[in-house]
């Protein structure tokens, strides 16, 4: 059975609760993006188990759209898409190196999956990302062009031409960073396709190798209109709309487990320890 047959564009829109006109156009797009990224979490609470998470379509769709599950990068925008090819839209998946943290792009692997999205009648392919767990991840699709700021959903974005020796041009998506009051990098990328079995081998390193900080401790996210929520280990970390951050650590594994059920709208899988 192909992804086509297997997936259902009807239950996946009505998990993200959108209800809009079916149209390949840039409403459309920016709508089901906000709307994916407003619904879904993002959780490695698979790696954490030590097993990496199938990319498979029936997987992802019994996982996170007919389950109380979230994902990582490689199923969340996987599953976006699946969606926007349902719609009409012609995706084409990037790979990218994650800044955040690091000193260079060079001194990270190529382990962030991110969607270059076609949109009749615009003069540029858009960047769209529903799958990377950080503060300064996209809310909205942005036009894959330098020299412009974006704001939308309350967060500012930017595309920046890094410099490098290799043959393609290597773009930086950096977020307005308001308590620092600067742009911060968050990830680099070339326009490159990828295909799907590219992202096999990248999930599975991600999430089994002994190294990798996924399988290390749940890292999970969850944006609402109003509030970015993290669980990082144990720290509990709420930023409002406004900037104002507070933390907590917690110390019990039947809070830990409360947390993620009730913040972050997580169904925490069997046998999983969340504070070991």
């Amino acid at each position: 059975m192909s992804d086509t047959e297997q997936y259902d564009l009807d239950a996946y829109l009505d998990r993200i609760g959108w209800k809009g006109a079916r149209r390949a156009d840039l409403a459309t797009l920016r709508d089901v993006h906000l709307a994916h990224a407003l619904s879904l979490p993002f959780e490695n609470l698979d790696p954490v188990r030590g097993a990496a998470p199938s990319l498979a379509t029936a997987d992802l769709m019994a996982k996170m759209v007919h389950g109380r599950r979230g994902g990582y990068c490689y199923e969340h925008n996987t599953l976006l898409r699946l969606a926007l090819e349902a719609l009409g839209f012609r995706v084409t998946p990037l790979a990218g190196r994650v800044v955040v943290g690091a000193g260079t792009p060079e001194s990270r692997p190529r382990t962030h999956a991110m969607l270059q999205v076609e949109v009749a009648g615009e003069p540029q392919p858009y960047l769209a990302d529903v799958g990377f767990g950080a503060p300064g991840a996209l809310l909205l699709p942005v036009p894959l062009v330098t020299g412009a700021e974006w704001e939308g959903a309350g967060r500012r974005h930017r595309l920046v031409r890094l410099s490098h020796h290799g043959p393609l041009e290597l773009l930086e998506l950096q977020a307005y960073d308001r308590r620092a009051g600067d742009w911060a990098g968050q990830y680099a990328f070339t326009r490159e396709p990828f295909a799907p079995v590219d992202f096999e081998v990248f999930n599975w390193f991600v999430g089994t190798h002994p190294r990798s900080p996924f399988t290390r401790r749940p890292y999970l996210q969850r944006t609402t209109a109003g509030r970015h929520l993290s669980l990082d280990g144990a720290r509990f970390t709420e930023t409002l709309a406004d900037g104002t951050v507070t933390e907590r650590t917690l110390t019990e594994e039947a809070e830990a487990r409360r947390v993620v059920a009730e913040e972050f709208g997580i169904e925490v899988p069997d046998g999983t320890v969340l504070l070991g």
